[in-house]
């Protein structure tokens, strides 16, 4: 059973060589009575809890699984990662805060700590790339992807509007499917401040017209490309329903398969979403496509990793690596599949198999293969990037709002941040 404690802690601990992975249930059973699990409610993560008592029988203690929205998670586990008390065994990490935790030392090489029986080699290729730093992974990834465009065959085909292949004619298709006396809107997106929030989405509109993040050494988002990508974004935005300027991903996920929008670009696991006939009023009425030229692919991962500060000692690594070994295997997502979860895939043997090409439709598998060769992490990679992030994030969101209205101004004021922010991770 999962419990919604909240807890506090963790240190920084240089990391150890390859550990003692022969301490096995025989010689730690019962050592270690509680397992602390930072966790969010993604669907691999909720479905955990039928299966945990087989893993508590295993080695005689007890799981408990702390779940936190997207962004009290990443600074509940910065926050346990820093401080230094080790309350949490496990962390869920994600690509925007790897380099901060694997420069830090807050976390165990992956293969340090999970033994090697659970295949590391099987995770997907485009998840181990960002779950990895300086060529070294750190988390197993039971989550991410890429970006697909999600699109309400029904309304453009009513329309008379091809799927748009080009940014272009995204935007005019958003126009031309917008009809808020009839309740559609044409498009939505995330507009929650957050540097896995609005910015994550923003970013492909910045990268794609031509932005860097850096000129040398200093911050460049503030650039003209800068600037345009945030006219195109909030353009879009106009055409989204009321209260997109705050809207988080949940909000947007939520706003299409209810009907209300008819083209959204979000990452790809969001697609068998839609297909949920129990969730989503447009199942079957979906189609799938990468995200118009010239915009790129978001590459992501969340994921579990063993904390250096919350186990220390041989027993502690050993069951907490078992833990995380165990939540990401190949059989743990056969079963998540079994139940019609076929959203969160890390395993490349998962993706291949016959049940979930039974499970999602071909042109959503069309889209993650087309959209593959895209995909690559398009964010900072730099530890200073989440406080950046955030920053930009807060930037992005009082002029999607309207609070603020001089985007060169915001843009600037966050890039003059962003200096200190550098500078402090030199």
């Amino acid at each position: 059973m999962t419990s919604r404690n909240f807890l506090l802690g963790t240190a920084c601990l240089a990391l150890l060589p390859a550990m003692a992975l022969a301490q096995d249930a025989a010689e730690c059973k019962g050592k270690v009575p509680t397992l602390n699990v930072i966790g969010q409610g993604m669907p691999s993560v909720t479905a955990l809890d039928k299966f945990l008592p087989e893993f508590d029988e295993k080695w005689g203690t007890e799981v408990k699984i702390t779940l936190l929205g997207e962004n009290e998670r990443r600074a509940k586990s910065r926050l346990d990662a820093s401080t230094g008390a080790g309350a949490y065994q496990v962390l869920y990490i994600d690509e925007a805060n790897l380099a901060e935790y694997a420069t830090a030392g807050w976390v165990y090489p992956l293969a340090d700590v999970v033994p090697a029986d659970y295949d590391l080699a099987d995770f997907r290729v485009d998840l181990a790339n960002v779950s990895s730093y300086d060529g070294v992974q750190y988390f197993a990834p039971f989550v991410g992807g890429g970006d697909v465009m999600i699109y309400r065959k029904d309304i453009l085909e009513e329309k008379g509007i091809a799927v748009p292949q080009t940014l272009d004619e995204l935007v005019a298709a958003v126009k031309a499917t917008t009809d808020p006396e009839a309740g559609i809107y044409g498009w939505t997106a995330r507009g929650q401040r957050g540097s896995g929030m609005n910015v994550w989405r923003w970013t492909p509109f910045f990268r794609g017209l031509g932005g860097e993040w850096l000129d040398g050494d200093m911050p460049a988002f503030n650039s003209e490309k800068g600037v345009e990508a945030t006219e195109v974004y909030m353009d879009l935005m106009s055409y989204g329903p009321p209260g997109v300027g705050t809207f988080n991903w949940s909000d947007s996920v939520e706003a299409f398969r209810g009907g209300q929008v008819a083209l959204v670009i979000e990452s790809d696991v969001f697609g068998p979403w839609m297909e949920d006939p129990e969730k989503s009023q447009v199942a079957g009425k979906v189609g799938y496509a990468p995200p118009p030229e010239p915009l790129p692919s978001a590459g992501w991962a969340h994921g579990w990793a063993v904390s250096t500060a919350g186990a220390k000692d041989d027993c502690t690594r050993a069951v907490a690596g078992d833990f995380v070994g165990w939540a990401t295997s190949k059989d743990m997502e056969m079963r998540r599949l079994e139940a019609g979860i076929a959203s969160d895939i890390g395993r490349t043997s998962t993706l291949q198999s016959e049940a979930f090409r039974a499970a999602v439709p071909q042109d959503y598998i069309d889209a993650l293969l087309a959209t593959g060769p895209r995909t690559s992490l398009l964010i900072m990679a730099n530890p200073a990037w989440p406080e950046i992030g955030d920053t930009l994030g807060l930037a992005l969101e009082e002029l999607f709002t309207g609070t603020r209205t001089d985007i060169q101004g915001a843009l600037d004021e966050a890039a003059f941040d962003a200096e200190d922010s550098l500078a402090r991770v030199k």
